[in-house]
């Protein structure tokens, strides 16, 4: 089965906000009062949404600091999830036989 690309948070801010809404990532970098290359990296999905930008771009967009952690936190699991599909298969689920 082919697997799905996993989706950066970053790619969420440009095609669903940055975008549709005609904001430049140095524009809103300006507006939130952090560093450009913060937002470029989170954008090119280098750079992790972290709570300090959570709290930024949720009062930005008028939404929530969990919806940008949400997302992190399933682009990063996700990304655990593949890369150590092997490691994760060998855990055997625990079982107390002993009681």
């Amino acid at each position: 089965m082919k697997r799905l690309n996993n989706i950066h948070p970053g790619e969420i801010l440009s095609e669903e906000f940055l975008i549709p809404m005609n904001i430049t990532a140095y524009r809103l970098s300006k507006d939130i009062g952090i560093p450009q290359t913060r937002v470029g990296g989170i954008v090119k999905g280098t750079r992790r949404v972290t709570a300090d930008t959570a709290l930024r771009l949720s009062k930005y967009f008028g939404n929530s600091p969990k919806f940008w952690l949400g997302l992190q936190d399933d682009y990063d699991i996700e990304e655990q999830k593949f890369s150590k599909a092997k490691e994760l298969q060998s855990i055997k689920l625990y079982s107390n036989t002993a009681a």
